[in-house]
């Protein structure tokens, strides 16, 4: 499992993870959803890079 990484477009961000050879897996955008999730008490606990994999 990769980490994701923060990628700046200027007008937006997104979380990426990357294949082997380097090319976008997954991108989701960072917006109000992933920002309130932070607030949240998760259950599920899961490795640093990896918080899109626990509760939502």
């Amino acid at each position: 499992m990769s980490k994701r990484e923060l990628i700046d477009t200027g007008t937006d961000k997104r979380y990426v993870r990357r294949n082997d050879d380097g090319t976008f897996k997954e991108s989701d955008d960072v917006g109000k959803s992933l920002s309130a999730d932070g607030r949240h008490h998760a259950k599920t606990k899961v490795k640093p890079g990896q918080g899109d994999r626990g509760d939502g």
